[in-house]
């Protein structure tokens, strides 16, 4: 990852909300980030904290109604992708951001052979006639690892196994030689050795490639094997981010820190319980005007209550969006500047 290198992807305070018969739910709220050439980028949290919904409103996924993006900037080769036509964001899907899908299994067309799935994206974005597209799509195939990839690409996703189908998943959004790749948890639904696996192939794609990765998912341990930069969600907003090595040695927000406690370990006691976080996620009916985590954290205090706290430099590269100083032990003095 090039020193200074400018993002290649930038997000500027992005709202998302869904329209319900119960009144909206604020499910992204005013999330920023940035993303530089050839860094993976991690995204943690709980079921529900945003992570799939942020990345999908940046290209246009979440169908509208009941979605809405109701503010931000997503700055990518300097189109604003929140203000583009629905042909500009085709354009953009392929050889701009590939996406890869949460469930291998349901993603793939049933009724299309492989093949002709991973020529689509070629012939639609890269001009190919069929015989080249072909040619590019058997290469493809090769390059995730499938073997006897002329043959395979006759066959239907059935006819893969759930790695098989993660491995067609990955090709098809490779297909493009896209800048930026968004991984929804690629390897939730696999095996253990599958997991480790695909991980090793995105690390090998990802050197010979030079593409950012957006990797989301709920496994630390993954995060900490593959990832440069950790950012981590609750409540549909970014609680804590920096490098991976500083967030794991020293985070600096209580839901950071209840999460990785909650990791099991192989050291200790073996009747020692697995570590738990109290209470429930928040219900995001309202848009937030105090701490999405008050309510299960031991530090909060009267502020935590009236205020949403903005994120506050704690390091180097690092950030957090709470009230607790944990280096003084004690709560933020009022007056302190706040990173945005």
């Amino acid at each position: 990852m090039p020193d200074g290198a400018q993002p290649v992807l930038k997000v500027e305070g992005l709202k998302t909300i869904f329209r319900t018969r119960g009144g909206e739910v604020h499910a992204v709220n005013s999330v920023s980030f940035d993303l530089k050439p050839g860094e993976l980028l991690g995204v943690v949290g709980e079921s529900g904290s945003g992570k799939s919904v942020t990345m999908m409103s940046l290209i246009g996924l979440l169908p509208s109604p009941p979605a809405e993006v109701r503010d931000g900037r997503v700055m990518f080769d300097g189109l604003d992708l929140l203000k583009c036509t629905p042909a500009q964001l085709r354009a953009v899907r392929g050889p701009g951001v590939g996406f890869i899908f949460q469930d291998p299994m349901t993603s793939l067309n049933p009724v299309f052979t492989v093949g002709y799935q991973l020529r689509e994206p070629l012939m639609k974005h890269m001009g190919m006639d069929k015989e080249a597209a072909q040619v590019r799509a058997k290469e493809l195939l090769e390059l995730v690892g499938i073997p006897d990839a002329e043959r395979r690409l006759r066959d239907y996703p059935h006819q893969f196994s759930g790695g098989m189908r993660q491995r067609v998943m990955i090709a098809i959004a490779l297909a493009c030689d896209p800048k930026v790749l968004i991984a929804d948890e690629p390897t939730t639904a696999l095996d253990v050795t599958i997991q480790a696996q695909i991980l090793e192939l995105v690390k090998d794609l990802r050197v010979k490639l030079g593409m950012a990765i957006v990797w989301i998912t709920h496994d630390l341990g993954v995060i900490a094997g593959i990832a440069d930069r950790i950012m981590v969600m609750y409540g549909g907003q970014i609680v804590e981010q920096g490098p991976v090595a500083e967030v794991f040695h020293t985070p600096r927000h209580p839901y950071t820190r209840a999460l990785l406690k909650t990791v099991p370990s192989v050291r200790g006691p073996r009747e020692a319980k697995l570590s738990v976080i109290e209470g429930q996620p928040p219900i995001l009916r309202e848009a937030p005007d105090a701490c999405p985590f008050r309510a299960r954290c031991a530090q909060a205090f009267a502020r935590c209550a009236v205020e949403n706290p903005a994120r506050f430099p704690v390091g180097p590269g690092h950030d957090a969006a709470c009230f607790w100083d944990f280096d003084a032990g004690a709560p933020r003095a009022t007056t302190e500047a706040a990173h945005v």
